[in-house]
C-alpha cells in the first residue's frame, strides 16, 4: 500500500501544475469576466422568476462552475490516460521505475486510479467551492451584495452538499461503466503507439456501420449506448425527480427535498449495477489490464 501511495504522489508531483492550472484559471477568468461583463436576464424570466432570483442565479452559476472545471479535468485525464502506457517508455525511464519494488500492476494502476477518480473527484470540489465564490459576484452584479448574504444558505448550502455528495459517490460507478471502453484505447495506444486512438475508433465506427449496414446487427451500437447512458445515470439525475417551483415557498420546499432525493437517486444508481452488460465490462476490463501488464513485462 505504501508503494502504491507512492506512485500515485510522484503521478501528482508529475501533474500538479497542470492540473492546477486547469482548475483554477478558468474560475479565475470567470471571475473577471462577470465583474466586467453584463449580465442579461430577459425581464420574462425576472419576473416569474420574483423574489428568488438571486437563489436561481447563485444555484446556476455553482452548477455551472462545478461542470464546466469537472468536464475541463477529466477530458485531460482521458488524454493523458491515452498515453500512459508508452509514457515512461519515451524517455527509458521504465528501467528504473522496475528496478524499484514495485509490481507492474501498481506502476499502471496508480496513475489510472489517480487520473480516473482522484482527480475529477477534487475537480467538483472545486467546481463547487469555485461556484459559491462567484455566485457572490453574479448575485451582486444582478440583485446587489446584500443580496447574496440574504440568500437562503440554510437550505442552499445542505442541498448543494447533496449533490456534491451524489457526484462524488457517482463518480466511481460511472467510471465502472466506461472502464472497457478506457482500458481498451490504453491497450490500443500501448500497441500501435500514435495510431492506437485513430485505429480503435476506426474499428469501432466502421465495425458498427458494417454489422448495421451490412447484417442489420446492433449489438455493438446497443453496447456502446448502455455503456455512456449507464455512466450519466450514475452520475446524474437517475429517479426522475420533478420539482415544481412556482414561488418563493416552493422553492425553499425543493431545495429541503433535495438531500433525500440524492440519497434515493444514489440508490437507483447502485441497482443498475445488476446489469450483464457491466459484468461483462468488468471482465473485458481485466482482460485488457492483464495484457497492459503483460505488454510493460515485455517491453523493456
Amino acid at each position: 500500500m505504501k508503494s502504491f501511495l507512492t506512485l500515485m504522489h510522484r503521478e501528482w508531483m508529475q501533474h500538479r501544475l497542470g492540473w492546477l492550472l486547469l482548475a483554477f484559471v478558468p474560475l479565475v477568468l470567470a471571475l473577471l469576466l462577470t465583474g466586467v461583463g453584463d449580465i442579461e436576464i430577459d425581464d420574462s424570466e425576472v419576473q416569474s422568476a420574483g423574489a428568488m432570483l438571486p437563489a436561481l442565479v447563485a444555484l446556476v452559476t455553482m452548477m455551472a462552475s462545478t461542470f464546466i472545471v469537472f468536464a475541463i479535468l477529466w477530458c485531460t485525464s482521458m488524454v493523458l490516460l491515452s498515453g500512459l502506457p508508452r509514457r515512461d517508455h519515451a524517455d527509458r525511464s521504465v528501467e528504473f521505475w522496475m528496478s524499484l519494488p514495485t509490481r507492474h500492476s501498481a506502476s499502471l494502476g496508480a496513475p489510472v486510479l489517480m487520473h480516473l477518480l482522484v482527480v475529477p473527484a477534487a475537480a467538483l470540489v472545486v467546481g463547487v467551492l469555485g461556484g459559491v465564490l462567484l455566485s457572490a459576484v453574479t448575485v451582486s452584479r444582478v440583485s446587489g451584495v446584500a443580496a447574496w448574504f440574504d440568500l437562503p444558505w440554510g437550505v442552499m448550502l445542505p442541498a448543494t452538499l447533496a449533490v456534491l455528495l451524489r457526484l462524488l459517490a457517482g463518480l466511481p460507478l460511472a467510471t465502472l461503466w466506461l472502464l472497457p471502453l478506457i482500458m481498451l484505447l490504453m491497450l490500443s495506444t500501448a500497441w500501435f503507439r500514435r495510431w492506437g486512438i485513430p485505429l480503435l475508433a476506426a474499428v469501432l465506427g466502421l465495425g458498427n456501420l458494417v454489422l448495421h449496414q451490412g447484417y442489420g446487427i446492433t449489438v455493438l451500437s446497443e453496447l456502446l449506448g448502455e455503456l455512456f447512458t449507464q455512466a450519466v445515470h450514475a452520475l446524474v439525475v437517475v429517479g426522475g425527480a420533478q420539482f415544481k417551483i412556482d414561488g418563493p415557498e416552493s422553492a425553499v420546499a425543493a431545495l429541503q427535498a433535495v438531500p433525500a432525493w440524492a440519497l434515493a437517486d444514489f440508490g437507483q444508481a447502485l441497482s443498475n449495477l445488476a446489469s450483464p452488460v457491466l459484468l461483462g465490462g468488468l471482465l473485458f476490463s481485466g482482460l485488457c489490464f492483464a495484457l497492459l501488464v503483460d505488454w510493460r513485462q515485455r517491453s523493456v
